[in-house]
């Protein structure tokens, strides 16, 4: 049994919001199937850190999670940006329970155990905090990441981070995330959002003693990374 991550998914099968008019995305929905299937097995677990389905809404995102949910292993999806679909935890639940989406799981202010350890994170947010609605999101997510990497902690995990946004990016640090995965000793960082010339300036490795790790969907040509 194994652990992947990959993020940004961007899938749109009910949906008129096509990928390919973006380079290096041409037949995305078929390769994402093919490598994955030929990765990950059915007793793997795969974490999906956000940008799930263009759906702005469960039905309009219904198609891409029975698409999710046919591939290969378990899955734990985190929000992004773009997954207006998302809604309480409860109704997530209840959304994927009700449609027989039965490897489908959802990770919000909570964590999941994988041996040792914690699969732990929330969305993150942009670094502008001179912005005041900005600042004020900003902190939520960094008090859900808390909640989540503690209620790892408590039952004694390592925890492992997954995020949507990057929590460092070129020479830039947000250390309102950042300062969280300090204080409990996190090592590993896996996070998406980030695509096509942006690829450029992902830190990838280690930086002040986390290990960083970009999993967006065309970094790692549309195949999971193995976590552990």
């Amino acid at each position: 049994m194994s652990l992947f991550a990959i993020a940004d998914l961007h899938l749109s099968l009910s949906v008129d919001k096509p990928m390919d008019i973006f380079g290096g995305w041409d037949g995305h929905v078929e390769k994402l199937a093919e490598n994955w299937n030929k990765t990950v097995s059915e007793d793997d677990l795969v974490v999906i850190p956000g940008d799930i389905s263009w759906g702005m809404n469960l039905d309009e995102a219904k198609a891409d999670f029975s698409f999710i949910n046919a591939l290969n292993g378990q899955k734990i999806i985190s929000k992004g940006n773009h997954d207006y679909w998302w809604s309480t935890l409860s109704k997530l639940n209840k959304f994927v329970e009700e449609s027989g989406f039965d490897t489908i799981k959802f990770l919000h202010n909570n964590h999941y155990s994988y041996g040792k350890y914690g699969i732990c994170g929330t969305r993150g947010w942009i670094n502008e905090t001179e912005v005041p609605a900005d600042a004020k999101v900003l902190a939520r997510e960094a008090q859900r990441l808390e909640v989540s990497i503690k209620s790892a902690t408590k039952e004694n995990l390592e925890p492992i981070v997954f995020l949507h946004y990057p929590p460092v990016y070129g020479n830039e640090s947000n250390y309102d995330i950042l300062d969280v995965m300090f204080r409990y000793g996190v090592k590993e960082c896996y996070y998406g959002h980030l695509h096509g010339r942006s690829h450029k300036n992902a830190v990838c490795g280690e930086r002040d003693g986390i290990n960083f790790h970009l999993v967006s969907c065309d970094f790692v040509h549309f195949c999971p990374e193995l976590v552990v």
